[in-house]
């Protein structure tokens, strides 16, 4: 069978795909953000926390990181409701990936904590720099540089398993290319052309994470 492809019908759509992509943004920051504050509590709940807490935090962070995102945001959008909690698709997507999230950041940034080592802080207090200052010139710098391409990284995973929004039915980019290789049926140029999309919403996140990462934290941090 002979196929003949046509581009023209995908790329008359590309605003619309462009919008797509810019909830796909958003659902990655939200979820990475939200994450991040729940990964820090439990990186300080499992690096000074009392026995008890660590327990909840370690069982939460098996239970996250050894099941499934989709799986997890499942559960939120289709068992909730027999529990009387009701959630959109797109909270529920949020909700999902940020608990997801959080359970990875958590032990990320526990590693960038436990990484400052005592005899840096010590230097400090012999030079005689107060708490604050400790906080500013030596933990924060130390535990940046440790951390910062593992958060880069899993930045950019965000970004792409936002994908698993469209099989909730959100309109984010994939959901978008799913709408409009039903009507089409041009299945291959519609997803080569988000293909390229997801590229490149990757390669602009690369490149400004990396300039922020020597800018802010004098990290030279690796584009792909």
């Amino acid at each position: 069978m002979h196929y003949t492809f046509q581009f023209s019908v995908v790329v008359a759509k590309l605003p619309y795909l462009l919008d797509g992509a810019v909830l796909t943004l958003e659902i990655a920051f939200l979820s990475f953000w939200l994450g991040a504050c729940i990964g820090l509590l439990g990186a300080l709940g499992k690096s000074y926390g009392a026995r008890p807490i660590r327990g909840l935090i370690n069982a939460y962070v098996i239970f996250f990181t050894n099941t499934p995102a989709l799986v997890q945001i499942f559960f939120l959008y289709y068992a909730l409701p027999d529990a009387g909690i009701l959630l959109s698709p797109m909270t529920a997507v949020v909700i999902g990936m940020t608990l997801n999230s959080g359970a990875y950041l958590t032990d990320i940034l526990r590693g960038g904590i436990v990484s400052v080592r005592r005899e840096e802080i010590e230097t400090a207090q012999v030079l005689g720099m107060s708490g604050p200052q400790m906080v500013r010139y030596v933990i924060l710098p130390h535990i940046a540089k440790t951390i910062y391409a593992p958060l880069s990284n899993f930045f950019i995973w965000l970004v792409l398993g936002s994908s698993m929004a469209a099989v909730f039915g959100v309109e984010e980019l994939t959901g978008r290319a799913i709408n409009i290789s039903t009507q089409n049926l041009r299945t291959i140029e519609t997803y080569s052309v988000i293909a390229v999309i997801y590229i490149g919403l990757t390669f602009i996140a690369s490149i400004t994470l990396a300039l922020v990462g020597r800018w802010a934290f004098r990290v030279k941090a690796r584009i792909f």
